[in-house]
């Protein structure tokens, strides 16, 4: 009876192991093509949602102007669009949400009065410093 189960075991279909090794062969090439043309990619998106983000925080900055009569403070920063600092024809919150981050987690720079304009902000990019290439790029509002 062993000698038949064992002739069936032999008998089964499936992969041997050197099949298996080039199907992973063959799968690291792939990766090894693909990858680096997929992770610039990750570093442009958060550079967009930093764009859209600034958009966004301008637009209730402009609300804010409009209610108050200017903008706010770089002492009040962006956190008079969440909470009234104060102001008597303050009609906030002007986010939905709160005070986003940027994509990489560090809060936006503010300021006002800007040196480009009535107010100024930043996302300083991956590298949280200014200036800076491709994704340490800086991120602002004037351009």
């Amino acid at each position: 009876m062993n000698l038949h189960i064992f002739k069936a075991y032999r008998n089964k279909k499936g992969f041997t192991l050197v099949e298996l090794l080039v199907v992973m062969v063959i799968i690291g090439l792939l990766a090894a093509l693909v990858g680096p043309r997929l992770f610039p990619k990750l570093g442009k998106g958060k550079q967009s949602a930093a764009k859209a983000q600034i958009e966004l925080l301008g637009q209730a900055l402009d609300q804010f102007r409009l209610d108050v009569g200017r903008y706010p403070t770089t002492e009040e920063g962006l956190n008079a669009l969440i909470t009234n600092p104060g102001i008597e024809k303050w009609e906030g919150p002007y986010l939905k949400k709160g005070l986003p981050l940027d994509p990489w987690g560090r809060p936006y720079v503010y300021q006002s009065p800007g040196s480009h304009g009535e107010y100024d902000l930043i996302s300083y990019g991956a590298d949280g410093k200014p200036g800076g290439e491709g994704e340490d790029k800086d991120i602002v509002s004037w351009e």
